[in-house]
């Protein structure tokens, strides 16, 4: 492991971490009373309620949210296959990465939120689990986390990384903070080109490996209620608009009107980004927060409640993915395409800019601009190639994660070096 530098910009956030804790109590209770804390595990921010540690080997590896979080269970899977001893924590900052994630659980998993970087919950959260190897994930990296754990000779690598251009202008003016952090990682990858290049320059040795997002399992779902909604929904031409946004609705509930001039009976399910938009919808829609299942006269169905994704995906021929068409700027396509569900999304993918260009070039997935294009895939009698062809993209992912899990595990035996 690199003997870490600490300049100036380092030097300065690490005194500066110091008036986090006292700071801590009040602001997560702000946050608690607006609904973004966890009601019972915000203290967990505080190194508070800890889960007990497993014995044995422990990997611990952190992302900021969901959809994040969500992508690390390929790894994990991969890296749990070469090392059965293996325990994994997994910590990340949001409510909904937790509440879902705890629903899609790996084997020998933990989650918890991860501590304020103060150096007592820092310390506190090191000791209690005394992590054999950290592994960062895409945009989240602490850098008292990180210089404690240098101090204490546990391995960090950085997997996954995104660092568009407005980010990296962010991260430039730290310069000087972030080659100290880079210097200390055993390894550095990242999705894509533009990221690995705005890395070199911030001072890190980077190679490309692609997401994780392609490589993770399929999300889970209540087998009862999918072989139920099968049934009642038999013979019917089902597709989604998930996780949607008001302009995607929009262009998704004009579509249907089209679809179902030939198919009346078609059923569009939508899934809004965030389920508190609910009463935005009209009240005659069914939705599955009241527990309604649509009927064969439904049209709609509103699908308000989180963590629901793998029940629509596998109900569904196809989805058009939102955030697409506006400012959100996309959402990830990979957890419909592992359930072989047939992908559109308009031309605003900046988050997975990598990503739709990867299918684009394999002619995995296909993009809108309109109501009627949005209806003529919704029909298309090429669906079905279409998601063949992202299988072979998720297949080649897969490869590329199993590697990317040898060379991790090979990294705690390197940590002395």
């Amino acid at each position: 492991m690199s003997k870490m530098r600490r300049g100036g910009l380092l030097r300065a956030y690490l005194a500066a971490s110091y008036l986090l804790a006292p700071l801590s109590t009040r602001v997560l209770r702000k946050r608690l009373a607006r609904g973004k804390e966890h009601a019972s595990r915000w203290v967990e921010k505080q190194a508070r309620g800890l889960a007990p540690r497993p014995d044995g080997t422990l990997i611990w590896l952190h992302a900021v949210g969901l959809g994040e979080v969500l992508s690390l269970r390929g790894l994990i899977a991969q890296m749990a296959a070469q090392e059965p001893e293996a325990h994994f924590l997994v910590t990340s900052s949001t409510r909904a990465s937790a509440e879902v994630f705890a629903r899609n659980l790996p084997p020998r998993t933990i989650h918890q939120f991860l501590p304020l970087d103060a150096p007592r919950y820092r310390r506190t959260f090191l000791d209690h689990f005394r992590p054999d190897l950290c592994i960062w994930a895409e945009q989240d990296i602490w850098p008292g986390f990180v210089s404690d754990m240098q101090r204490r000779d546990i391995p960090q690598a950085i997997i996954a990384a995104r660092m568009g251009a407005a980010s990296y202008q962010s991260h430039r003016k730290a310069r000087g903070l972030y080659r100290d952090l880079y210097r200390v990682m055993g390894l550095i990858t990242a999705q894509d080109d533009i990221t690995a290049a705005h890395l070199r320059r911030l001072g890190a040795k980077v190679r490309v490996t692609g997401s994780l997002k392609p490589s993770a399992p399929a999300l889970i779902c209540d087998a009862g209620a999918l072989e139920t909604l099968r049934a009642t929904l038999a013979g019917r031409l089902i597709w989604a608009v998930a996780p949607s946004h008001p302009t995607d609705e929009a262009m998704a509930m004009a579509a249907h009107e089209i679809v179902r001039k030939s198919h009346p009976n078609a059923l569009l399910i939508v899934a809004p980004r965030f389920p508190d938009r609910r009463d935005a919808f009209p009240a005659h829609i069914p939705r599955k927060s009241l527990k309604q299942s649509p009927r064969q006269n439904d049209a709609i169905w509103l699908c308000d409640t989180f963590g629901d994704l793998g029940l629509i995906y596998r109900l569904t021929a196809s989805v058009m993915i939102g955030g697409t068409h506006d400012a959100t700027q996309g959402h990830s396509p990979w957890e419909a395409l592992i359930l072989h569900t047939a992908v559109c999304h308009g031309s605003q993918v900046a988050n997975f800019a990598p990503d739709y260009a990867q299918l684009a070039e394999a002619r995995a997935a296909t993009q809108v601009a309109n109501a009627a294009q949005l209806a003529d895939f919704v029909l298309s009698d090429e669906l079905t190639a279409q998601t063949q062809r992202a299988d072979t993209c998720v297949q080649a992912a897969n490869l590329q994660t199993a590697q990317l899990a040898i060379d991790l595990l090979n990294l705690q035996g390197a940590s002395h070096v």
